[in-house]
């Protein structure tokens, strides 16, 4: 918990470390994740933005890199529904990794929104460039983006369920919470999801 005195908002980061780019799970990650958080229908956004009211957005995203790169889910969430909203969260990272299944549709979805924007990565010069460093910066096969749609259309929900228990840990998550310490932290214990470190803005113990 950092305190944010008189923050209007309550800003939410859950994670943990995550593979790096190299994984050979990079597509299964993408799947799972666009069910998760990486979409606007996402299990997250449906629940804590349009069935709860709690936020204007959340999300969750893998940040792939040279080494581990961090698994992240958050957002803004409205103060008087800090405690309420972290319920929630938890309810969905527990959903992914088994206690809700995925469903065929969510899968279908999922996949096709991946490759259905893959044209965004060659709608611009820059994009172009973006993409082709991206291929020798991360020391990617030359055909990646000829092979991307069939890869993410071999994903299934087995291999959905194997990554997500393997990459969210939900015992050692880091809970991260911005926020007006006087307005949530007496709320925020009592869901008992975890203890209650205090830190100053700098991140300093208190």
């Amino acid at each position: 918990m950092v305190d944010k005195p008189g923050a209007a908002q309550s800003t939410f980061a859950i994670g943990n470390p995550g593979p790096p780019r190299n994984t050979g799970d990079y597509f299964a990650l993408l799947v799972m994740n666009r069910i998760l958080g990486g979409q606007f229908q996402s299990r997250l956004n449906a629940n804590i933005r349009e069935e709860k009211g709690y936020s204007y957005g959340v999300s969750s995203t893998f940040a792939f890199g040279k080494g581990p790169g961090p698994f992240r889910a958050g957002g803004d969430v409205v103060t008087a529904k800090t405690d309420a909203a972290l319920i929630e969260f938890m309810k969905e990272l527990r959903g992914i990794v088994g206690s809700r299944p995925v469903t065929e549709d969510e899968l279908a979805t999922a996949k096709d929104g991946l490759i259905q924007r893959l044209p965004d990565q060659f709608a611009s010069v820059t994009a172009i460039n973006g993409a082709i460093t991206g291929i020798y910066v991360q020391s990617l096969p030359e055909d990646f983006y000829q092979q991307y749609a069939k890869n993410v259309t071999a994903i299934t929900k087995e291999d959905v369920l194997r990554v997500a228990k393997q990459y969210i840990d939900l015992n050692h998550l880091a809970i991260v919470i911005v926020g007006d310490r006087t307005a949530v932290e007496a709320p925020l214990k009592a869901t008992n999801v975890a203890p209650i470190t205090l830190l100053d803005i700098d991140g300093n113990p208190k």
